[in-house]
């Protein structure tokens, strides 16, 4: 029984998070001893689709139907579905994306499957239990789930696999479902994507600012940071609400939630709620002239200082590495 794994797209093209779900979702084919299969939902071209062999994948489904070129929900999950049920797979894994979130229970509903959103690590097979380390209560504590269905789904939190290069290929197959007219009723009219920004759910690095930087005509030091070391950018709830920032860079429970490698916070006090957005980042670096701030609880390097005098020079130091590097 093969694995399959979901390669969702933007504008045609695949994030590196989809290269960490297609490496995560080989190294379980391998632990199963069975191929691995992708399946493509939408308009990617033959060379974008052929390099998911280099990650492991032995063979790619490509579903390029007119309908289902813009994400439809419902619409992708039967699909998926339906190829698990083709393909005789009994794992579907797909990343804990935006989309991966929705569309996980929805698959794992039609397959009548176990499902088990936010994973971090590889499962477990021991005594013929399939257990799996996932996040729990916003990202704030971890759970070790057990999946006892025949069939599982799998939704894999971005950052949390690192990306193998197999140097395989994979052969790429037309593939069509007929699907009901009912999977349409709620469709996307249009996506509007920031085309010159690291994505947040995706960036390995992330600069982010809040109160203590004073007002938005400040944040210069902050978009300089992030440009020289390739991060996106991000903000506390304050100041989002007060519209320093757009609220798409709105990091916390009630806003986005990151999982990059290094989370850099400025002037950021550390409210639980902020936290809960942050906590599954691997390295957090915290810079703020209060030393009583709760961020510094959590911190994994802490800088108690003025950001206006440390991060001009956290900037002239990366200049000066890069310029040596």
């Amino acid at each position: 029984m093969p694995v399959l794994v979901y390669t969702e797209n933007a504008g045609g093209k695949f994030k590196k998070s989809i290269f960490e779900v297609v490496s995560y979702a080989k190294a379980i084919a391998d632990a199963q001893s069975t191929t691995l299969t992708a399946i493509s939902i939408g308009d990617v071209s033959a060379d974008d689709l052929a390099l998911l062999g280099k990650y492991g994948a032995d063979k790619v489904l490509n579903v390029s139907a007119d309908k289902l070129k813009n994400f439809v929900n419902q619409a992708y999950a039967s699909v998926i579905a339906e190829a698990a049920k083709s393909e005789g797979a009994d794992i579907v894994v797909l990343s804990n994306s935006f989309s991966g979130r929705g569309l996980a229970p929805r698959v794992g509903a039609k397959l009548d499957a176990g499902v088990a959103d936010g994973a971090v690590s590889l499962p477990e097979l021991s005594g013929g239990k399939f257990s799996i380390k996932k996040t729990a209560f916003s990202g704030k504590a971890f759970a070790v789930v057990e999946l006892t269905s025949a069939k599982k789904v799998i939704a894999l939190t971005p950052n949390s696999y690192q990306v193998v290069d197999k140097g395989t290929s994979a052969k790429v197959e037309d593939f069509s479902v007929d699907v009901k007219e009912s999977d349409f009723k709620a469709m996307l009219k249009e996506i509007v994507r920031s085309t010159d920004k690291i994505s947040l759910p995706d960036a390995d690095i992330v600069v982010s600012g809040g109160r203590g930087l004073k007002g938005p005509e400040n944040w210069g030091m902050v978009e300089e940071l992030a440009n020289l070391l390739g991060a996106a950018t991000a903000c506390s709830k304050p100041v989002s609400d007060a519209g320093w920032r757009p609220h798409s860079e709105h990091v916390g429970q009630t806003g986005i939630a990151v999982s990059p490698n290094l989370y850099i916070a400025i002037g950021i006090s550390g409210a639980i709620q902020h936290l809960a957005g942050i906590s599954r980042s691997k390295v957090i670096v915290v810079i703020n002239k209060d030393p009583e701030a709760p961020f510094f609880k959590v911190a994994d390097y802490g800088i108690v200082g003025d950001a206006f005098e440390v991060v001009p020079k956290l900037i002239e130091a990366v200049k000066a590495y890069k310029a040596t590097a």
